[in-house]
């Protein structure tokens, strides 16, 4: 399987978190695996990014510009921020919610997300937007978007990715507490895919 894999968000989000479950489960179905994750100011809110490309035929752990074949964006103007690394046949799944910077809320320009994902429409091949409001009532809390959104990531079947080999990596790498929840945010991010994939039919 030869896979360039991009996610991006903004601190705080869990974006690092995911792009290892991802490297995680890759190498568990046998695939050479090399990731790497570019931060700033994270926990200020500043953008994150990782790149995690699957395949022998990746020798440099950052995709070329054009060369994605998947980005998972947990922020819209982060998704449009990354949009020179996507190949022109690239899924995009990226989350409706915005996260406001703080020059937003000081400003009156009123960023809701909304134009950011109308223009990824626009561009992008496939789109796959997710409601984080909605899909983190189901889940019952939005601590685990992130594992939630891997799921529909997953569900699309874009990232060639096995669900049970990315649900057992999940099971072994977060906190037993946390394992439950964590199951069933992902399992959660499957179903919407799959709906999202029969209403496309």
């Amino acid at each position: 399987m030869e896979k360039n894999i991009l996610l991006c968000g903004v601190g705080g989000q869990g974006t690092v978190l995911a792009s290892k479950l991802i490297a995680s489960a890759a190498m568990g179905m046998g695939e050479v695996v090399h990731s790497a994750e570019t931060i700033g100011m994270a926990q200020r809110g500043g953008s994150v990014t990782s790149h995690v490309r699957i395949g022998e035929k990746a020798f440099s752990p950052l995709i070329p510009g054009g060369k994605a074949d998947v980005l998972i964006a947990f922020e819209p103007a982060e998704a449009v921020r990354n949009l020179r690394y996507l190949s022109k046949s690239a899924t995009v799944i990226v989350n409706r919610i915005p996260v406001q910077p703080v020059t937003e809320s000081l400003g009156e320009s009123h960023y809701d997300g909304e134009q950011m994902v109308a223009y990824l429409q626009e561009k992008c091949a496939r789109v796959v937007v997710v409601d984080a409001a909605g899909l983190c009532e189901q889940i019952g809390s939005a601590k685990f978007f992130n594992v939630a959104i891997l799921g529909v990531a997953v569900g699309t079947g874009a990232t060639g990715l096995d669900r049970d080999i990315v649900l057992r990596e999940i099971e072994s790498r977060v906190p037993a507490r946390f394992a439950d929840p964590n199951r069933e945010a992902f399992l959660a991010g499957i179903r919407l895919a799959e709906q999202e994939s029969t209403n496309d039919k």
